[in-house]
């Protein structure tokens, strides 16, 4: 008996069959038989496929839907590739996942990493099947592509051979990830950004490498990734948890995770699958338009990208139907179409005029529900439930000193001052910032640092905490994206880094940017300073962002809304602060790998959330905010606010209870792994423990800050005669209809390059 039910899927566009299947399907058999995959012994003393096994799981079938378009020739090398990925899964399993041997399984992925040169060659005789196969397609593959894609996908072949050591390390310790860590590492272990790569060989176009690292193609990427790996997990539930004892299955996380039955968390995950679709449908029809625009894309990069979309929605349509025939998989009861049959215009945005049908719903239910979203609900305070810190608050000496000195930093800068677009009103007034006393926040995160750096610590907090208020009253509420673009575009400006010269700031935040980054940026090692300039960066272009998604009214993909908090909390700017020497003992590649990853992800995602519990009321009834967790999981799950602060408190436990996983058991195996000398352990151990006393400030900061609670609230939105001064955030400019043009035109006017 099946596990479960298959659920309803989404299913926009439907499949397409490539006319050189039968030609393809003879070429891979042969292929996979001179390459040794048929004839591979497992210890048990079976064979890890045999021609039936091969048949029987028609990878041609799988590429000839999920490639409809490309020639013979190409579709029997795309198909080669998926024969080998698939080969080395099994194969891996069979050797290493079943024996638990992790000294083999390090060797094995250590020799098959080294087929992968940089010209093409081959670096030494292949040894099994799984060597030979990667030695005859990289030389087949990597000469007709350019240096950028090789890049790209030596990284995202890397990722799915190495991560494999993920999934055996938790078999070996029963131990099943959180859902943030499953999504984070099955993109990098389940393949799909190396399928996404291989799109581009089947349609003949490579991303424009300007491009390609962009927020919106890596949303593409994600988002088909994401779509591709939950609907495996759906098929693949019966074979890898019931039969072969897997624990990475999105459908057992999610049953685990929730502590609900098998069917429950299969129409979860497929209600996930469904928000992954929507979320790559808006990309691809609103983001990736904008991006050519703003890039002034030439005409052969836009062909090249649209090439590249249209390849992705293929693989997903072609991807469900193999699923639903291949004898590897869980399928029964599913409906398949007749191969090669058609049903109507297929490209993004054609499924309105097809006919409705049970495979659309999903789709238009769960983009209902994102847009129909009320706001200014009057919610109340949000009681919290106790939230799991382990870790104690130590505080900075000079915390006393650096909260007077802050008030007249800010004052400086002009933090206080009326602004266009609000008017007769400013962002925050004195009495307003002295309440918020970001200098206890920086004290906390940095107990060790001196005035100085304490000083420069706290200044950066109150930049980044009055730029994320500064944008959504400047431009939320006219909805002035384009003057929120150019002010955006000028902060680069005031972060050379040389470290030289900026232009004459126009408004408070250009004035505190340029004072920051001159006082921060000049002890910094280059490398340092660029990386610290990126996390600048991504968090104000995160801000962005946030307005697209009010101005739409629509509540974010759970996701795509994790990912992007951590840059609209400042996670890296902030973190970033507390190890500014790290390049100076340890080696850059040891930030790349999972452990320092999760660790890092884990921390940031615990500050996040607890800024959405505490934030709650502030930013659902008094802002009309679609930007909290707890909304996010209300909208999502259908829950209420009480059962959605629960998941995010259990999301919090669970993040954390990572972090200490990580820190007690992984973290000593990466010193050991990399033979770091002892200064390198050392800056590791202190960057482990600064990111405790970063996640404990910011829980403390929460609990005595004023600015979440409501007598605040209510006081900051408080009747005032204009005579005798307004209130912070209170907007005194025209209202009704047809006056926003008036607010755009003085906010552009400031903001916007001399």
């Amino acid at each position: 008996m099946q596990a479960f039910e298959l659920p309803h899927f989404y299913l926009p566009h439907p499949a397409r069959i490539n006319p050189h299947l039968e030609r393809t399907r003879e070429h891979s058999t042969a292929w996979a038989r001179r390459m040794g995959m048929l004839d591979t012994p497992t210890p048990g003393g079976g064979l890890v496929w045999d021609e039936a096994t091969l048949a029987g799981m028609d990878y041609a079938l799988m590429c000839a839907y999920t490639h409809p378009d490309c020639d013979g020739p190409t579709l029997d090398l795309v198909t080669d590739w998926y024969v080998w990925v698939f080969f080395f899964d099994d194969h891996f399993l069979e050797q290493y996942k079943y024996s638990r041997d992790f000294r083999g399984a390090r060797s094995f992925l250590d020799r098959l990493e080294e087929f992968m040169t940089e010209g093409g060659g081959q670096p030494r005789q292949p040894e099994n099947p799984a060597e030979a196969g990667l030695a005859d397609l990289w030389r087949r593959t990597v000469p007709s592509m350019s240096a950028d894609w090789r890049r790209r996908f030596t990284t995202s072949t890397h990722n799915l051979m190495v991560e494999s050591m993920w999934e055996l390390d938790n078999i070996e310790r029963d131990r099943v990830a959180n859902p943030i860590e499953y999504i984070q590492m099955r993109r990098r272990v389940g393949g799909a950004p190396w399928s996404a790569n291989l799109v581009e060989v089947a349609v003949g176009a490579e991303l424009p490498a300007a491009l390609a690292g962009t927020r919106p193609l890596r949303v593409l990427s994600d988002t088909f990734s994401d779509a591709v790996h939950l609907r495996n997990d759906l098929f693949s539930y019966q074979r890898e948890v019931r039969e072969e004892g897997e624990n990475s299955n999105a459908v057992l996380v999610f049953e685990r995770f929730f502590d609900i039955p098998t069917q429950e968390a299969a129409e979860l995950v497929n209600d996930l699958l469904t928000s992954r679709l929507v979320q790559f449908e808006d990309t691809a029809l609103i983001e990736v338009p904008e991006l050519l625009a703003d890039h002034a894309a030439a005409p052969h990069e836009q062909t090249a990208v649209a090439a590249y979309v249209r390849g992705l929605q293929d693989w997903q349509a072609g991807g469900h139907e193999w699923h639903a025939r291949s004898n590897r998989y869980m399928n029964q009861g599913v409906a398949t179409h007749p191969a090669g049959g058609l049903a109507g215009p297929t490209g993004l945005g054609t499924s309105a005029v097809r006919p409705a049908s049970s495979a659309l719903t999903p789709g238009v239910v769960r983009r209902a529900r994102q847009h129909l979203q009320p706001v200014f609900r009057p919610v109340g305070p949000l009681r919290l439930p106790e939230l799991y810190m382990p870790f104690p608050v130590r505080t900075n000496p000079h915390i006393d000193a650096v909260r007077t000195y802050a008030v007249d930093w800010a004052r400086r800068m002009g933090f206080f001052d009326s602004l266009p677009g609000t008017e007769m009103g400013g962002v925050w007034d004195e009495r307003q910032f002295i309440g918020l006393d970001l200098a206890h926040c920086a004290a906390m995160i940095h107990a060790d640092a001196d005035y100085e750096q304490l000083c420069v610590s706290a200044d950066w907090l109150a930049w980044g905490t009055y730029g994320d208020d500064f944008f959504p009253l400047v431009f939320g509420s006219t909805r002035s994206t384009a003057a929120a673009k150019l002010c955006n575009e000028r902060f680069p400006a005031f972060m050379p880094l040389d470290a030289g010269a900026t232009p004459e700031p126009s408004n408070p935040l250009e004035r505190g940017l340029a004072d920051l980054w001159r006082r921060t940026a000049g002890p910094m090692a280059p490398a340092a300073r660029a990386e610290f300039r990126k996390a600048v960066e991504d968090m104000t272009t995160s801000w962005l962002w946030e307005l697209d998604n009010q101005a739409h009214h629509r509540v974010p993909d759970p996701v795509d809304y994790m990912e992007m908090r951590r840059m609209t909390f400042g996670s890296d700017m902030t973190r970033s602060l507390a190890k500014l020497t790290r390049f100076a003992d340890v080696p850059s590649e040891v930030f790349e790998t999972r452990t320092m990853r999760e660790l890092e992800t884990a921390a940031q995602d615990y500050a996040c959330f607890t800024n959405d519990l505490f934030s709650y009321q502030k930013e659902i009834e008094f802002e009309g905010e679609v930007h909290n967790l707890v909304l996010v999981v209300e909208n999502f799950l259908g829950l209420d606010r009480f059962a959605a602060r629960d998941v995010v408190a259990d999301l919090m436990r669970a993040r954390m209870e990572q972090f200490e996983h990580i820190l007690a058991r992984e973290l000593p195996e990466l010193l050991d792994d990399f033979g770091l000398d002892e200064p390198a352990r050392q800056a590791l151990l202190r960057d482990a423990e600064g990111m405790k006393e970063w996640m404990s400030g910011i829980l403390e900061w929460h609990r005595k800050c004023v600015r979440y609670t409501e007598e605040e609230q209510h006081r900051l939105r408080a009747p005032v005669d204009p005579r005798e001064g307004v209130p912070a955030n209170h907007a005194w400019s025209p209202s009704g209809l047809g006056t926003s043009a008036a607010r755009l035109a003085a906010a552009a006017r400031s903001l916007a390059t001399r």
